[in-house]
């Protein structure tokens, strides 16, 4: 007799207690100084943080989020020893692609529920039914309702294999992947490890195709992608802080992420903002977009867990990935870094689009374009 696996349905539903000690905690929020007319320049903010703190108290309706997040199937399920949380939805297309999408840090599946709608059924949205996806978007483990982790070992690797056992418990053979930032990483990842599997993959915010892994792939690149190289590597340095401590020494910071929820949401700033593409030092236009990932991670006391897995995948090793022969697909919005030269060194580039709007969160600052090139790449598979 076979290992039985259990796939169990999920639901949110914090416990208002939890609800009214995060406003009580940011009610008591103990503020630091600000040196004068330093805007942004030393990290979040004052003026900033504070409204933003302000509307989470007063304004920031958690319970219409969770709502919101329970109108979409989720399940959990135990990979490899860890608590994996999903969302799974199937389109009413019957020749429906499955695809499996990643989210990256310090975001949550929350910012996939703009997209799933058009990507499942994109006949009620006026696109074309062949261009159906079956989606399943889970989180990554240590992050929500997927954590925290209880063992070492967590990095992109151990998560694309537990991705792929995922997908054969649901019963997909032949599937899709997509992803942005981490998920960039991660879903290349599963093509290297279930290429029989995988029949394409397609990224945005490639975040480890903008600096070279080795000063010698300088040579590889053009005159423009070397100039843009050694640019990002000057702008990497002065922006990269908050990772080399997530990188290094997790624990530590976890203390305070655990503990003060205008911490954690200064700390989750800094990848949001640093990632503006209209340099004016704003996050994301929706505000409650920020929070939801924030709270989520609050509520479910994961930021720390979440923070470990850039040390995690340090374990993995930074440097460039063995070659993959997947198609893979690659859309560049606006403030992204990817560079082509790069990208191609460890992926079978078939698809390349630049935009010059959207940002590195595409799902929620662009989320028409990113449906339309996820269905554009797939559609040369067929």
């Amino acid at each position: 007799m076979g290992l039985i696996v259990e796939i169990n349905p999920f639901s949110v539903d914090i416990q208002q207690a939890d609800i009214d000690d995060l406003r009580e905690r940011l009610r008591r929020t103990r503020w630091p100084d600000e040196l004068p007319d330093v805007g942004w320049e030393y990290g979040v903010a004052l003026p900033y943080l504070r409204a933003l703190v302000g509307y989470w108290v007063d304004e920031y309706d958690w319970r219409a989020h969770e709502a919101r997040l329970n109108e979409v199937p989720q399940f959990t399920t135990t990979i490899d020893g860890q608590n994996v949380h999903f969302l799974h939805v199937r389109s009413p297309e019957p020749g429906a692609t499955p695809l499996i999408i990643t989210h990256g840090w310090p975001s949550t599946v929350n910012d996939f529920l703009d997209i799933i709608g058009p990507l499942t059924d994109p006949r009620s949205y006026g696109g074309d039914p062949s261009d159906a996806f079956h989606v399943v978007a889970p989180s990554i483990p240590g992050f929500g309702f997927s954590g925290p982790t209880t063992d070492k070992g967590w990095g992109t690797k151990r998560i694309a294999r537990a991705w792929a056992e995922l997908m054969r418990r649901l019963g997909y053979d032949r599937y899709g992947a997509q992803g942005g930032d981490f998920g960039s990483i991660v879903s290349p990842e599963l093509g290297r490890i279930a290429p029989d599997h995988v029949i394409g993959v397609h990224v945005n915010a490639l975040v480890n195709a903008s600096t070279p892994a080795d000063p010698q792939e300088l040579a590889l690149l053009s005159d423009a992608e070397r100039e843009q190289a050694l640019e990002n590597q000057r702008w990497w340095y002065g922006h990269s802080g908050y990772a080399t401590q997530m990188a290094t020494r997790p624990q530590t910071v976890a203390y305070a992420l655990n503990d003060s929820p205008t911490g954690q949401l200064a700390w989750n700033l800094e990848w949001f903002v640093d990632h503006d593409p209209t340099r004016t030092r704003q996050p994301l236009a929706d505000r409650d977009a920020v929070l939801t990932n924030v709270t989520t991670l609050w509520l479910t006391s994961t930021a720390g867990s979440a923070a470990r897995l850039y040390r995690e995948i340090g374990a993995d090793g930074w440097g460039r990935p063995a070659p993959s022969g997947v198609p893979t697909g690659v859309a560049k919005f606006l403030g992204d870094r990817a560079i082509r030269g790069l990208a191609s060194l460890a992926n079978h580039i078939t698809h390349w689009s630049e935009f010059d709007s959207g940002g590195h969160f595409a799902s929620l600052q662009a989320p028409d374009l990113l449906v339309a090139d996820i269905r554009a790449f797939f559609r040369t598979l067929r």
